[in-house]
């Protein structure tokens, strides 16, 4: 063969390429175009020709919401887009659909039966229902809602509830349908009796506080007063220059909470005083502050999950504001009749090193605990100490934990290095300790600043950030960045999770 008739063998080769990826494309287009025009409306209505495509679901509230948005049928009866359950789902309903139309005559389906929720749950995604709701508390929510949605939160592994079993009317109006309330809610018996009455203080010993009205207790700590050396030491490793100089401080006795406020906590008072709405700061600001009213405006509905899907119960409530835990105090004083409030800064620190004046409140050097420094590169850092005391970087498994997760400090407390970061009643100021005088009894820290303290350290940060001195600061305008509210919430911060708070119980005066 000729040097001519091999080059025109190539070419025919390279058309023959050419054209069969010519052919692929617009293969891969028509079958891309079928594939997105057939999750269209018109698509699933040409096959589904039955009152409840035609008429109920366009006066459903997912097609004729008031928001003006609207649903559709492959938005609640497929998974998610974008992910491979999508395709798999998409692939073998469309396949069924095509069988049933070539096959079947839609007239002999009894299509009343499909109106029942044991047929819905089998052609609802409950991933779709949460992905297009990641708001579950509107404004416009009733309290009974709120309880329920926390409820389902809380316990939807244990649950057998899809958003379908309470919402069965959203997709398809029906005239004549009853909400209905989620079930297996718990008992009364297994919750526990409703309190009457506080627990009462006769001597100065630890207790279980009962919030009135509520199934809610919690157990408080006689810490016992006492002078100690408040800061950090120079020589300390990471040392900061707001953690000095040390100064001697004396304190009274006061109690407090073994564990951070809790969610079982936070809701109880959620549900007994929200805000309905968004009510103006200004107008909540004075009603809070006026002593003449009984009634407290707690917080408005969160946006998105507060509790960040790690479950609610004893887990420690995250993400209020320092005003929305002022709040809580405020609320639990009244409700009990004691004086409940945040712990100032020395409080808090008192606290922490339980008797101590090493790092922790246990033994260990925190250059070994630490991820920090040259040789980490080499060797990974001792965590057989403090793993038993601390919910930090290296255990947390990036999220808070329970509080049975650690052991107590010398005083009884849990988690007050590490989990979650706790509020300080004080302003903050990096050079507080400068301003104080040695042997001060009951300081309570600059009388106004910008920011306030948070102690502890939380479940993402280094064991150098979780000793016992180590201090730290809120940043409330980089915490609210992204929410999308006007005016921002005053209630929920929307980009801080590891925020949280403890309380402390004044003595009652005889």
């Amino acid at each position: 063969m000729n040097s001519k008739g091999k080059i025109s063998k190539t070419k025919k080769i390279i058309l023959f390429i050419f054209a069969g990826f010519i052919v692929g494309v617009g293969i891969t287009i028509a079958l891309n175009r079928v594939y997105v025009n057939s999750s269209k409306d018109e698509s699933c209505e040409a096959c589904h020709v039955h009152t409840h495509a035609e008429k109920s679901w366009k006066l459903s509230v997912h097609n004729n919401s008031k928001g003006g948005s609207k649903v559709g049928c492959a938005e609640c009866h497929l998974p998610p887009k974008g992910s491979f359950e999508y395709f798999k789902a998409k692939a073998k309903t469309g396949i069924k659909d095509i069988w049933s139309y070539m096959t079947k005559d839609s007239s002999d389906f009894d299509w009343e039966s499909k109106k029942h929720l044991d047929y819905a749950v089998n052609i609802v995604y409950n991933e779709s229902c949460k992905e297009c709701h990641a708001k579950l508390f509107p404004a416009r929510l009733s309290e009974d809602g709120i309880t329920a949605h926390l409820y389902y939160e809380a316990n939807e592994e244990k649950l057998d509830l899809q958003c379908i079993s309470c919402h069965l009317d959203v997709g398809h109006y029906d005239p004549n349908y009853s909400h209905s309330k989620m079930t297996g809610l718990p008992t009364a018996e297994a919750q526990g009796p409703i309190f009457t009455e506080p627990a009462t203080i006769t001597s100065f010993e630890d207790f279980t506080e009962q919030i009135p009205g509520t199934r809610v207790s919690f157990n408080m700590k006689a810490i016992p007063g006492g002078t100690f050396k408040m800061g950090s030491p120079e020589n300390e490793p990471f040392r900061n220059d707001d953690e000095g100089p040390v100064r001697t401080v004396e304190l009274s006795p006061f109690y407090m909470a073994e564990v951070e406020v809790t969610w079982d906590q936070y809701w109880a008072f959620y549900a007994e005083t929200m805000s309905e709405g968004r009510i103006a700061p200004e107008i909540i600001f004075a009603n809070n502050s006026d002593p003449n009213v009984d009634a407290i405006s707690g917080p408005t509905p969160p946006f998105g999950t507060p509790d960040q899907g790690w479950g609610s119960g004893s887990r420690p409530a995250i993400t209020m504001t320092h005003y929305g835990a002022e709040t809580f105090c405020q609320w639990l004083s009244k409700k009990t009749g004691k004086t409940y409030r945040l712990p100032t800064e020395a409080e808090w620190e008192y606290a922490a090193r339980g008797g101590t004046e090493t790092p922790y409140f246990f033994p260990g050097n925190p250059k070994k605990f630490s991820n920090e420094g040259f040789w980490r590169k080499f060797f990974d850092a001792d965590t057989s100490v403090i793993n038993t005391y601390v919910i930090y970087a290296n255990n947390s498994k990036n999220r808070s934990q329970e509080p049975s997760s650690v052991k107590a400090n010398p005083f009884g407390l849990k988690n007050m290095l590490g989990n979650v970061m706790e509020y300080c009643s004080d302003w903050y100021a990096p050079d507080a300790y400068s301003k104080l005088t040695d042997g001060v009894k009951d300081p309570k820290g600059p009388s106004s600043g910008e920011e306030h303290v948070v102690r502890g350290g939380d479940y993402l940060d280094d064991a150098s950030m979780v000793r016992s001195a180590a201090r730290g600061h809120t940043e409330h305008d980089k915490w609210l960045k992204t929410d999308p509210q006007q005016p921002k919430s005053i209630w929920w911060y929307s980009d801080i999770k590891g925020i949280g708070f403890r309380v402390v119980c004044e003595i009652p005066q005889q």
